[in-house]
């Protein structure tokens, strides 16, 4: 561990009030690798939670798979994907939010038109679950971890507090500072985190560069979050919206949620690309009889 490094761990969060222009926040997040942004989503978070508190209840801990991806998502965590099916609150309010989405363009829009919504997620981690192995959103696509912090931002992510969201109850650690350590082998010590401790409808805003993971939940309540993350349009996602997401919902959303989710091609014009997620080089958008074609950023 550096010197740099050290210094950089003791670090503490920066806080900004809903509404603070991007270009600030974007500053703090190339400084520090994430802002806690306040009272992002205070305006839907309890209706959201009356929506998501009954297929909750009844939701397993943990999920099937190899047994890193088992330790990875918490044996005693519950994750709960597919909101936009089964959310009105989510679909409608915050999925394509003006504010939330302004704040992920100064990181997605520097190397495509436009992005993916990667994944949705509810994570609740129940009483006793421990400390998540750290990480960086963006090795779900590891090649680009050699590239360190001079590479291009290929995941990032909005965490939102559903619940109180405290240090003993498993708030997210996050390592300040650490999006710009130059090895993205090194995942430093859990000495070196700081729990992002946040009121309900806050959220941490952060890059897929840096260093963070669920916290141990030592409380005897269960913490509630949760995660959008966000990959450029050349990436594919990790969730496949076009085969949850039934027709009759795409029809009610927005052009850009439509985007979001797969229900749209993306061109990339800008950057002197080609279009991709086509049929037949058309517009899916047009084939699957949505309004007419989306015009790059809209």
């Amino acid at each position: 561990m550096t010197f740099e490094q050290t210094i950089s761990s003791n670090k503490s969060l920066q806080r900004v009030p809903t509404g603070t222009p991007p270009e600030e926040v974007k500053s703090i997040i190339d400084s520090d690798g994430g802002v806690i942004v306040q009272g992002l989503f205070s305006k839907q978070v309890d209706r959201l939670n009356r929506e998501l508190d009954p297929l909750l209840a009844n939701w397993n801990e943990g999920v099937k798979g190899n047994q890193l991806m088992e330790e990875f998502s918490g044996r005693r965590t519950k994750r709960m994907t597919q909101l936009v099916a089964r959310s009105k609150v989510f679909r409608e309010e915050i999925l394509d939010d003006a504010t939330m989405l302004s704040y992920i363009d100064t990181m997605m829009l520097d190397t495509a038109d436009s992005y993916w919504m990667n994944a949705a997620q509810i994570i609740e981690l129940q009483p006793e679950e421990k400390a998540q192995l750290l990480h960086r959103d963006l090795e779900n696509y590891p090649v680009f971890r050699r590239y360190g912090p001079a590479g291009p931002e290929v995941m990032c992510n909005c965490l939102v507090a559903l619940s109180e969201y405290t240090e003993e109850m498993g708030a997210t650690r996050i390592i300040p500072g650490s999006n710009k350590w130059p090895d993205f082998e090194d995942h430093g010590s859990p000495e070196q985190t700081i729990a992002a401790e946040m009121e309900k409808g806050d959220a941490l805003v952060f890059s897929g560069k840096t260093l963070h993971g669920g916290g141990a939940n030592r409380s005897r309540k269960p913490r509630r979050g949760m995660a959008l993350a966000f990959a450029p349009g050349w990436l594919v996602p990790e969730e496949a919206y076009p085969f949850v997401i039934p027709m009759e919902i795409v029809r009610m959303m927005s052009p850009r949620a439509q985007q979001l989710t797969g229900f749209r091609s993306f061109h990339n014009a800008t950057m002197g690309g080609g279009s991709l997620w086509q049929i037949d080089y058309l517009e899916l958008a047009d084939q699957l009889g949505l309004s007419e074609s989306m015009a790059p950023n809209a």
